[in-house]
């Protein structure tokens, strides 16, 4: 059994996030291709974007620091610490309205 804080992985990512030309910064927390489930904690600075893209499979975003929106298309969903996003099956975005830090679950398909 494997035990992580994301508190703690929220506050260092976003830490590196504010010393990355990008403006962003993450780190897997569970899976990876060997695995259908992937656990990803990204930070993004104030004012940043994850450029629309496509969605690998099912998946959330839990909002753990900050507030963001969730884009696909004409509609948005906003998120404050503690929400659960349910992220659309089409192609969206991600916006960090504030510093923030996100925790990614992916199922891919």
């Amino acid at each position: 059994m494997q035990k992580s804080s994301l508190t703690a992985l929220a506050r260092e990512q976003l830490e590196r996030a504010h010393t990355s030309s990008s403006g962003r910064s993450s780190s897997t927390v569970y899976g990876g291709h060997e695995h259908k489930l992937r656990q990803t904690v990204i930070a993004l600075t104030a004012g940043q974007v994850l450029s629309e893209h496509e969605n690998p499979g099912e998946a959330t975003v839990h909002v753990l620091r900050g507030r963001v929106r969730l884009g696909a298309g004409e509609a948005s969903w906003d998120g404050a610490p503690g929400d659960l996003l349910i992220v659309p099956d089409r192609r969206h975005t991600l916006e960090a309205l504030e510093d923030s830090a996100v925790l990614l679950t992916v199922a891919k398909r």
